[in-house]
């Protein structure tokens, strides 16, 4: 999900008009280049200053991590002197290097990322993870399945299943059109697109009536008064709408185990990303509409109850 296209934009060229832009000191070899853009990211507060200095510095010299190692004695370029302070610059303004680079990987695929969704996590993965794992054990890898993606965002979870199960049939749902054509580009891009289709509105909304197998989901779980205290990067840069679940998180879950009674074949299986400490109420959810056949809850490397899948018995809903 996603806010309006240009806010983030402009509150980025607003945060970086408050702080004195990264000039490099030049001439300077690549090494020299990223020992000072570390240090200025440093200074502006920016976490694992070296990291980001250095995918900065290998997105406008083009080069993938072997090619920058053996290059750093070199001069740095001239002609990537502007593009290298102006990234550095929006990076030290708290704007993600993901935004800036424009790209990130999910599940060892590339997805393209814009303000306009929310930069896929890491912990996601195990979602994709667990729905196929948890489906294998419900129907053959080479069953055509119908498979629902609500919130899509850029795309990540819904291309990926669509990657690793070519029989199945994905849609992506999302009330953002700017959202939808990123994730549109992100199919073509994977080579997924002709087995996706696509679906803009609130929710399941627009699938009234629809015979799902399979629903998954990553809504927005941050308690509305929680938002304020994000770190500068998610609170001023990621869209709201992608993070605010309401007074206590939990509005969206809600709001879709209401919805699937519009369904005209409710899902066999459901998965859910959770906020901490949101996974028994999740599950509680889940089992009250009926997906208590097999319900797990999935951690995340952190430990953290991060993931809901549940399983209706059939005959139920």
């Amino acid at each position: 999900m996603s806010e309006p296209c240009g806010r983030n934009e402009e509150r980025s060229q607003l945060n970086a008009a408050d702080r004195a832009p990264y000039r490099l000191a030049w001439p300077a070899t690549i090494r020299e280049a990223w020992v000072q853009a570390s240090s200025f990211l440093a200074e502006n507060g920016v976490d694992d200053a070296a990291h980001h200095a250095e995918l900065l510095l290998r997105h406008v010299l083009g080069m993938e991590r072997v090619a920058y190692l053996v290059a750093l004695t070199e001069l740095m370029p001239e002609d990537a002197i502007h593009a290298f302070e102006s990234a550095v610059t929006r990076r030290s303004a708290g704007e993600p290097t993901q935004y800036i680079i424009g790209d990130v990987y999910f599940y060892g695929l590339p997805f393209e990322v814009t303000s306009d969704v929310l930069i896929p996590r890491p912990e996601t993965e195990l979602l994709v993870e667990a729905i196929l794992t948890e489906a294998d054990l419900i129907w053959s890898q080479d069953e055509s399945l119908h498979v629902v993606d609500i919130g899509t965002g850029s795309g990540a979870i819904a291309c990926t299943l669509a990657h690793e199960r070519p029989h199945w049939h994905i849609t992506a749902g999302d009330i953002s059109p700017a959202a939808l054509a990123v994730a549109k580009r992100n199919a073509g891009r994977l080579g997924v697109a002709e087995r996706m289709s696509w679906k803009q509105g609130d929710l399941l909304a627009p699938f009234a009536g629809s015979e799902l197998d399979i629903l998954v989901s990553n809504p927005p779980y941050i308690p509305a008064g929680d938002i304020a205290d994000l770190m500068r990067e998610v609170r001023d840069y990621e869209p709201r709408t992608a993070l605010d679940g309401g007074a206590d998180g939990l509005d969206p879950y809600r709001r879709l185990v209401t919805m699937l009674s519009e369904l005209g074949k409710a899902p066999r299986m459901i998965g859910f990303e959770v906020g901490q400490g949101q996974a028994q109420d999740v599950a509680a959810m889940l089992a009250q509409a009926g997906y208590d056949e097999k319900l797990i809850i999935v951690p995340d490397l952190a430990g953290i109850e991060r993931h809901v899948i549940g399983v209706r018995h059939l005959g139920g809903i």
